[in-house]
Parts: structure tokens; sequence; C-alpha cells
């Protein structure tokens, strides 16, 4: 008998890990979905412009190719759907339970207690899916509860809320922001744009596949797969590099410096959009509508330091801009992983508390004291180079793995001092990654520690997963019997 599984979250990495159990014929697993369907962040995030800044023939799954995207840059529906398809082929979908909240998990010594509104349930192994872009980070300004408009997180998107002829004022100018900025510069009347640090930017190289492509990817053999292995090696050879301060550091520089130039006319807003810091510290920007926006008779980019929220708009040290709405392009609170779910381990150890310092797992994916607990897209997992799809596969075939020393020795938990090697490992990585280089980030705790990124190249980190993981973990017991090898 297999062991039971639970997959908390029904995102890239939730799914993955359900095919990849259904695919091994393991039916012993049940995924829980707070929200109403899968999707993960591609559900959530809705907002006008939603798109990926990753090739969609390497932004999904290598076991799945998928002959019909309609552009190179997939958009938020598109990705949705392609996920929608996934979880009907595979027939992973019967085994979902959305609307389903997993509130607390506890190892009581043999086995997961997993709590929902339902009740409590036993499982074997818990599969956290939760990702690290899953819970709107919201500015701390004062005022904002006084606003008399509308207010809402891009990631929260009020489509009921008609923007066209608005006086509409965007917090943040991030990824998200700079999608969703084109959209809202020609529908509202007047468009100000509060940025507090300035993004490299880079051009988005998008283009639609025509019926003759889409035939060709569908018909001819190996295309898509040397299509997907052309884009990955190219992110792999030149865009690493450039965040490991290495040879095409100064070449990424320039291309962003000469889009700037190329489609910002204006001296004075060139200067404030152009960063003081290297390229690739905060997460590149890749888009070619955002600058264009920016530099319409109806936008503002406003750099004033925001005071508070008054009920008529925002005030800057320099007075009042008026706003009817308000969109807080703000990001996650991306280095509180799996919060607010409480997750303890032997000796009633949280795992928020041990995590109080920072975030931290062997291989992003197990944490010493939590036995069959495994993370998908946890910390130090994360990339500014590549698709977070190939590093999620690489993590569901370590997965795998440890579910066969599962079967074999019972629960199992990752060494302590192959915890430690593994962080000092890290430290050294990361001394050499642009990330350190004195600026504000989402990859990075309040004291400046990151937390979120993977400092090496994607190949590095398919070599080290795909390792058999038995001498890295100790065993404290015993649960199911067998795990089928032919997964």
């Amino acid at each position: 008998m297999a062991p039971s599984v639970a997959i908390i979250g029904a995102g890239f990495g939730g799914l993955c890990m359900a095919i990849r159990l259904q695919r091994a014929g393991i039916d012993s697993y049940t995924v829980f979905e707070k929200a109403g369907d899968l999707g993960g962040t591609w559900r959530d995030n809705s907002y006008p412009g939603a798109g990926c800044d990753i090739p969609s023939h390497l932004y999904s799954y290598s076991f799945e190719k998928y002959a019909s995207w309609t552009r190179r840059y997939p958009a938020q529906p598109e990705i949705l759907g392609y996920l929608e398809h996934c979880a009907d082929k595979y027939d992973v979908r019967r085994k979902i339970r959305f609307g389903t909240e997993v509130t607390r998990a506890t190892f009581d010594g043999t086995r997961w207690q997993v709590t929902t509104a339902d009740g409590t349930e036993p499982f074997d192994v818990v599969v956290m899916s939760v990702g690290q872009l899953n819970r709107p980070r919201l500015p701390d300004i004062p005022g904002m509860s006084d606003f008399e408009g509308v207010s809402f997180h891009s990631a929260r998107w009020n489509h009921d809320h008609d923007l066209t002829g608005r006086r509409v004022a965007v917090i943040g100018n991030g990824s998200s922001a700079a999608q969703l900025i084109p959209t809202l510069a020609e529908r509202a009347a007047h468009l100000d744009v509060f940025q507090r640090t300035p993004n490299w930017v880079i051009p988005k190289p998008d283009a639609t596949f025509g019926p003759l492509t889409k035939l060709a990817f569908h018909y001819v053999p190996g295309l898509q797969r040397a299509y997907r292995e052309w884009i990955y090696r190219y992110a792999e050879t030149t865009l690493y590099p450039a965040l490991a301060r290495g040879w095409s550091g100064g070449l990424l520089k320039k291309r962003a410096l000469d889009h700037l130039r190329a489609q910002v006319p204006d001296p004075a807003l060139r200067a404030k959009l152009t960063p003081g810091y290297p390229p690739g510290c905060k997460r590149v920007v890749i888009d070619s509508a955002f600058y264009p926006a920016l530099t319409r008779p109806n936008v503002d980019v406003v750099t004033d330091r925001i005071v508070r929220i008054q009920p008529k708009g925002v005030e800057t040290t320099e007075g009042l801009r008026e706003a009817d709405t308000i969109v807080y392009a703000t990001g996650f609170r991306s280095t509180e992983f799996l919060a607010p779910m409480e997750v303890t381990g032997l000796g009633g150890q949280s795992l928020a508390e041990r995590w109080s310092g920072g975030a931290e797992a062997y291989l992003g994916i197990s944490v010493p004291g939590f036995p069959n607990l495994f993370l998908l897209y946890g910390p130090n997992t994360n990339l500014g180079h590549n698709s977070i799809i190939y590093m999620i596969e690489c993590q569901v075939n370590h997965v795998m793995a440890c579910l066969r020393e599962v079967a074999g020795r019972g629960p199992i938990e990752v060494r302590p001092e192959v915890m430690a090697a593994w962080n000092r490992q890290l430290d050294a990585a990361m001394a050499r990654m642009v990330w350190g280089d004195g600026c504000q980030s989402w990859y990075k705790t309040a004291e400046g520690r990151v937390t979120n990124n993977w400092p090496g190249p994607t190949t590095l980190y398919r070599r080290l997963t795909a390792k058999p993981p038995g001498p890295a973990y100790r065993a404290i017991g015993r649960v199911a019997s067998s795990v089928s090898r032919t997964d």
C-alpha cells in the first residue's frame, strides 16, 4: 500500500505533483485547494495585461508540450487554460477538494494530521505547494482606510469597477504594474504612477504564432523540443551570467539603457526611470509597452515620498494628488513561506518559529525536524533568469524518490548536518550574485537575507535534486510499504 499524500495547493506545483503520482499508479493522494478553482497565481492575478515574462514553450511542463500556444509570451487566460487542460488530461481534477483551506498540519510522531474547516485527517506525507507569490502585500501607509474611492490590490482585481474616465493612482512599478499600466493609461482620464525605486526594463520580443507555426509545432517531430531547448539554453548561458556578475551583465545593462532611450525621449522622465543599482538586483521587468504608457500626456510618474492616503487621493511631500481609484501593485509577502498555515513538527516545533530569522530548506524542499514534509517552490528556489516550472519538476522528481525511501524506511527527515552544509554552500554562492548589491527587493527579508532565489544555474539544481536522497535523510519510524518505481 502506497503512502497517503496531502498536496496543499493546486497551482503549477500541486498539479505537477498530482500528475506524477497519478502516472506512477498512486491514487492515495488528496489535493487541498482553498479557492474555488485551480490555477494558483494564474487564477488570482487576472488584472488587465497579466501575463508571463518566460516564453510559453518553456513555461510549461516538459511532459506536456503544448502546440496550441498563440503567443511567444503567454497571457494569463492562456496559462490558466493550459493548467486546466493538464488537470483534465491526467484526470487529477477529481482529486482536488476545492474551497478547502488547510489551516494546520501537525506531525504526531508517525503521521501528519491535516486540519481544515471540515476536520482533521491523517496523511503519511504532506507536500506544500502554495508558492511564494500567493499572499498580496499591502503597503503600510497611514490613512488607507480613510480613502473614499475604490482601492484594491492588483492580485485581487475589481472587475466590477470601470476605470474609464477615472483619476487613477497606481502605487508600485514592478512587473505587475508594468503589465497593467498600459491598459489603465488608455482608459483613465489621468493616471499617477507612484514610484519609489525605478526598475530595469528590457523589451519583450513578443509575437503571435500563426496557423502554420502551430501546425509545425504539432506535426514536425522534435520541433517543440528543440525550440524549448534553445530558449532554455539561452537563459542559462546568457541571462544567468548577468545575475552572477559575469560577462553578460554589461550587455544586459546596455540593452536596458538602449530600450529606455529609444522609448522615453524626455530626459527628465528618463532620469526618473534610470535605476542606480545593477540590473538583476531586483527582478528585471520585461515589457515593451510600459515606457510608452508613461510618456502619455495623461500619465505622471510621481517620485515624491507618499505621506498618507487622504479621503480624496494620495498625499505626498509635495501635496495632494487627487484620485478616485487606487491600485496597489505592491507585490506579495514573499518571504513569509507557508503563512498563515500553522506547521508543527517533531517535539512540537513550530516551522514559523524555526524560520523566524528567514526560511531555509535543504534543496528548498526539506527541513530537519519535519519528517515527510516536502516543499515545492520553497526557500531559495525562485529564479531571475529561467522557468520556475523547470525547478518544480526537479523538486517533484526528488519528492518521488523520497517517497520510495519512505516506503522502505518509514518517515524520514533531512539530516541536520546536511542542512548546515547546504546553508554554507548557499551562502558562498549567494555572495557571487548581484542580488546583494544594496537594493530592496522581494527576494530579501527585512534584514537583507535572500531567502527566495536560487544562486546557481538550473542545470546544477537538476543534478543536485537527481541524486539518490537516501544518504541525506534519516529514518525515524515506519509508515506505508511500497511506492512504484515506474513513475
